[in-house]
């Protein structure tokens, strides 16, 4: 990989129809060798996984890398708790604004940049039913008007 060439690895496809992403960030991973190698496999989801901030460090849970077939019994346990890194001003900003404002911080996609795990994560705001509605509805909407320009041209 040349310079900050990205490699995405997955994508949370179903957190953006769950919820109103405000800001986003991008964190390190603390990652053994076997978690690596099945990440550059492409194998890993990020279904139900969320990250949390404990005592100053910031969590990513649930999250499932597969076992790596040919690391044997120097396997990692697929959904483990891994440490994000991140500067202590964004951990405390972003302790103050989980606090008070009742957000949640969801990893939108993980990725390689210039050979490093890297991880996406959006703060965000749970949408309600009827918010997921009107999102589904714009979104009909938006592609109805792209299908009649294009049957136009």
């Amino acid at each position: 990989m040349a310079g900050n060439e990205e490699k995405i690895v997955c994508v949370n496809r179903k957190a953006r129809h769950d919820y109103f992403i405000e800001e986003t960030y991008e964190a390190g991973l603390v990652l053994k060798g076997s978690e690596v190698k099945s990440l550059r496999e492409g194998r890993a989801h990020l279904k139900d996984s969320y990250a949390r901030i404990l005592r100053g460090e910031a969590l990513l849970l649930n999250t499932h890398i597969s076992s790596y077939p040919a690391a044997h019994q120097f396997n990692h346990e697929p959904t483990r708790t891994r440490k994000l890194l991140l500067h202590k001003k964004e951990i405390s900003r972003l302790t103050g604004k989980v606090k008070e404002r009742g957000l949640t911080l969801i990893p939108l996609r993980l990725y390689f940049k210039g050979g490093k795990a890297k991880v996406e994560l959006g703060l965000a705001r749970g949408k309600k039913l009827y918010d997921k509605r009107e999102t589904l509805k714009q979104k009909a909407a938006r592609r109805e008007v792209e299908r009649s320009l294009k049957s136009r041209q």
